[in-house]
Parts: C-alpha cells; sequence; structure tokens
C-alpha cells in the first residue's frame, strides 16, 4: 500500500457528488462498502494481481442505502494498493460448503502485495483528475 497526499483527504461531499463525477473517470464503488464507510476503486492494472487507486471515505450523515437520503461522506487519503491472486479455482472446495457457491476462486496470494512503480505515475495521475473533478464540488 502506498499513501498518496491529496487535496480530497478530510474534505465533505454529498456521495450522490462524488459518484457523479468518479464514475465517468472509471471508478466503481467498491463491494466492501458499508453504512459507515467505503471505497471508490480505480483499477490501474491486472495482468499480475490487481492495482488499484483506492479512494476510501467515511459516512459523516444519512446512509449509502437509501437512495433518497443524500449521504453525505468525508474522504480520506487515498492510496495505491497490489492484491495478488492464485489463478484458476480453489480446490480446497469441500461439498455443502455454502460460502463456495458464491466464492469459488482462490485466496489471494497477497492481499497486501508491492505496488509495481511503473504504475504509480499512472495512480498519481489519476488522483490530480479526481482532485481536479471534485473541485468544483466544494
Amino acid at each position: 500500500m502506498i499513501p498518496l497526499s491529496s487535496s480530497i483527504t478530510n474534505e465533505v461531499y454529498t456521495f450522490n457528488d462524488v459518484e457523479s463525477e468518479l464514475k465517468p473517470l472509471g471508478f466503481k464503488l467498491s463491494d466492501n462498502w458499508d453504512y459507515e464507510h467505503g471505497y471508490f476503486d480505480y483499477k490501474i492494472d491486472d495482468r499480475v494481481g490487481y492495482q488499484f487507486l483506492r479512494l476510501p471515505f467515511q459516512v459523516t450523515s444519512g446512509s449509502l442505502d437509501a437512495p433518497s437520503d443524500y449521504a453525505t461522506i468525508q474522504m480520506k487519503e487515498p492510496f495505491l494498493l497490489s492484491h495478488k491472486y492464485n489463478p484458476g479455482l480453489d480446490d480446497n472446495v469441500k461439498e455443502g460448503n455454502f460460502r463456495a457457491i458464491f466464492d469459488q476462486f482462490q485466496e489471494p496470494v497477497d492481499k497486501d502485495a508491492s505496488f509495481p512503480e511503473e504504475h504509480v505515475s499512472t495512480g498519481r495521475e489519476v488522483l490530480a483528475q479526481v482532485e481536479q473533478a471534485l473541485m468544483t464540488k466544494r
């Protein structure tokens, strides 16, 4: 993980504003969000594991699961993240394992793998685009 200094750190926005600005740039709301926090992820590369620019946020009011409620979020420090996975399907799935119905892929080899140097500049460039896009929403 490589933390990145950013002008959006600790800034407060509506969730809808951030999402509408980030989607056209290629960001997705990470699957591991909950009612109190979440992440917007930009996939930089996936040839050897997955490399992401991750924008974490904390919900300060409202809720992410209520479309009529405009949640307010505070952005946290962005970072570059790398996950390295074993290719293929999980050979250790046991019959009757309910979780295996939904998650049949290998466990990560390294959830916090070293981040390839050649992608650091890409992450910084994309972050600069984010900062520019959100500047008008402050």
